[in-house]
Order: C-alpha cells, then structure tokens, then sequence
C-alpha cells in the first residue's frame, strides 16, 4: 500500500495547470500557472518533492492532451518521478448514468467525486473557470451529466472579438446598480447575472427532475467572484478537483490495502 505523504498532484486544464502538494487530506503550495510555460510547472514540482523520497508521486489529471502529454514527459525525466494518470493508471471515484459514447472531462469527474466524498448527498456541481460546468451527482452517488457553457472572460472577449465598438475587458464584478450605465458596465452585469442565472435556473431544473433539492457547490478561478454573494451556492470550496484526486488516490489505497489484508 503506498503512503498518503508527500504525493504530487498536478491537474492540467485548457489554461493553466495546477500543481500542489498533498499530505493526507491536506493541499500545501497550491500554485496555478499558464499552460504556456509548461517548464514552470516542472521547476515547482521539483521544489515541493526536493524534501520528499527519491522516487516522487506525481497524480496527473488532464482536460489537455497537447500540454499534458510533454509536461508529463518532463516530469519523468527531469524529476525521475513516478506518474499515475487519472482515468489510465488510477480510476475516478465516481458512478455514471450517461451515455456510453459520452467523454466527460475529467475535472468534471474528479469535482463530483470530491463533492460527494465531501457531503454524502445529492449535489450540483459548479466549475467556474474558462468554462462554467453545471453536473448533477445523485445521493448514491453517480454522476448524471449536466451543462457546458462558456466563462465569464470568454463571453467577453467573444463580445470584443465578434462586434465592432464593444471592447476588451477583464472580468470583474460589476457596479452594483441594477442598470449597467455604460457600455462596461453592461457587459460586465450581462455576463456576471447572465451566469448566475443560468446555474439557478439549471439546479431548479435539476432538483424538479430529481425530486429533492441538492446541495450547491462552486469551485473554480471565478467561483468567489460570481458566488460569494450568491445564496442559491451553500459551499465554495477551492481546488474541488485537486480534493477529487486525493479522493482518488485515497480509496484506490484502500482497495489495495483491503486485498493484501
């Protein structure tokens, strides 16, 4: 059975990639970085392991093949690492009820996984980041699918890039007058409220279907952003995915500790 301490984990999403080090159920120098130096990544896995055995763990989870597959080269050969991937060498935790050609990402995966470890009860999930996901996982635990929209800084820079007059923005939260006095402020209540609204309306179509009203949960770069002041989310919880991989690595050891016993 191998030792909870000093695992590596890294999760490689369509903009940044994670890195962080667990010890048990704890996450230490959560640190996020732009996938466009992928050698930034491989520098601070080298930090966090410089302390830890001689052959580190190192938990891969990837949305993107393009950045993951050399990153995951580098690791192994600049770190002598030892890499297990999500779904490849270590299942996700998590039950489904969907299609069987259906590809779901495994962030969205590793999210349901982490919440229901976390709260035992159906759950809707929400990932605020480059795109904003909306899943369902019921009280056994199997995860239903849900809906994929774009982010909150990809609806802007679409509305820059596909009109003539609106301009770039990053996102922030807006004004908080109800009406948007000009033309960033209306861009910025059309995207903060135009989110906000669609995950209500989605787990108020998720709880009818289900027939019990689940909890809320948001992770996600713009979870706090969007959800602090929102009381339809219960719990944000940072890093969900990060928790999903632990969870992973966690009942996996379990399986192979109950099979030496």
């Amino acid at each position: 059975m191998v030792s909870e301490l000093s695992i590596l984990l890294v999760s490689v999403g369509n903009t940044r990639t994670v890195v962080a080090q667990a010890e048990g159920q704890r996450l230490q120098g959560v640190q996020r970085l732009a996938n466009a130096d992928p050698s930034r990544a491989v520098e601070a896995l080298r930090a966090m392991a410089s302390d830890g055995p001689d052959e580190p763990l190192v938990l891969v989870a990837t949305v993107n093949q393009r950045v993951s597959r050399p990153l995951i080269a580098q690791i192994e050969s600049e770190i002598g690492a030892r890499v297990l991937r999500l779904s490849d060498d270590l299942p996700i935790p998590i039950g489904t009820c969907i299609d069987a050609d259906a590809r779901p990402g495994q962030d969205r995966l590793l999210n349901a996984a982490a919440a229901f470890d976390r709260f035992r009860q159906a759950c809707v999930v929400i990932d605020a980041g480059t795109a904003v996901t909306v899943d369902f996982v019921d009280g056994e635990g199997t995860f239903h699918g849900g809906a994929i929209a774009p982010g909150a800084q990809m609806q802007l820079n679409a509305m820059h890039s596909g009109t003539e007059a609106l301009p770039q923005l990053e996102m922030h939260a807006p004004e908080p007058e109800p009406f948007g006095a000009n033309t960033t402020q209306a861009m910025l209540h059309g995207v903060y409220y135009g989110i906000r609204g669609m995950v209500r309306h989605i787990a108020e179509r998720y709880a009818e279907a289900y027939g019990a009203y689940p909890a809320i949960i948001a992770t996600g770069g713009d979870a706090h952003l969007l959800f602090d002041e929102d009381e339809l989310v219960e719990h944000i919880v940072d890093d969900l995915t990060l928790h999903g991989m632990i969870a992973a690595f966690r009942m996996a050891n379990e399986v192979l500790g109950s099979r030496e016993d």
